[in-house]
């Protein structure tokens, strides 16, 4: 059963493998916005409990002067507005440039924040952002798509100040006992295609535990009513 289901799979996913050799994938790109701005909805309302427990202490990180800086690496069409403090100042990346339709109709729709810039770079490099100049950095389902996650958590610990936060929100892979694990390892090439680069088979926590943050509190969490591949989840924050 095992390997016909990854007959199955690998099937399904050659003419996605095909469309990215020969250029076609970057129709998808332009398409996966609009998808991600619609199950944004879905997600948050499923996760609205988990988000505001996530950010709730955030603005204990606020600078001296009361000014609290976030970078949102991979901030997609703005999901997490709504639970960042009121008068945050807000710097958006995102590497796909066709987020920033959508990310607008969010930005107008969360007064209560002030929006810096929005930049199309990558989390492995975030050259237009100076050292130590943010007091947050949020990554939420981001780090399973990075190609170098280890880099991404470099890059956040080089802009963040001395005392700032990093928060994360990742589903991750799970206990290699378990049918998710499997279903997980079955699926993942088609999901990886159909997500714009989403791997779910990574073990998150681990490059996290080892980037070196000064603090860390972490915790495993199973996410209510979402895809069962995508229900494990990890949640918290590090201090730099």
């Amino acid at each position: 059963r095992g390997l016909f289901c990854r007959l199955l799979c690998f099937a399904l996913t050659v003419p996605l493998y095909v469309m990215e050799l020969i250029g076609l994938y970057g129709f998808y790109k332009r398409l996966f916005p609009l998808l991600a701005y619609n199950i944004t909805f879905s997600y948050n309302d499923k996760m609205h409990k988990t988000k505001r427990e996530l950010f709730r202490n955030m603005g204990k990180f606020a600078s001296p002067d009361g000014t609290l800086r976030l970078l949102e690496i991979g901030c997609g069409s703005g999901a997490n507005f709504q639970f960042y403090p009121y008068g945050c100042l807000v710097v958006c990346a995102d590497p796909n440039p066709h987020f920033e339709r959508y990310l607008r109709i969010s930005m107008a729709a969360n007064e209560h924040l002030t929006f810096d810039r929005f930049l199309v770079v990558c989390g492995e490099d975030l050259e237009d952002v100076e050292d130590g100049s943010v007091d947050v950095v949020v990554c939420t389902l981001v780090l399973c798509s990075v190609r170098d996650v280890q880099q991404v958590l470099r890059e956040i610990r080089r802009v963040l100040r001395p005392g700032g936060a990093f928060y994360f929100l990742e589903h991750v892979v799970s206990e290699p006992s378990s049918w998710t694990y499997f279903f997980q390892h079955v699926f993942g090439p088609l999901w990886y295609y159909l997500g714009d680069g989403c791997m779910i088979t990574r073990a998150t926590w681990k490059d996290i535990e080892a980037a070196g943050f000064c603090e860390l509190h972490l915790n495993l969490i199973e996410a209510p009513e979402v895809t069962p591949l995508i229900r494990p989840h990890i949640m918290g924050y590090c201090i730099k």
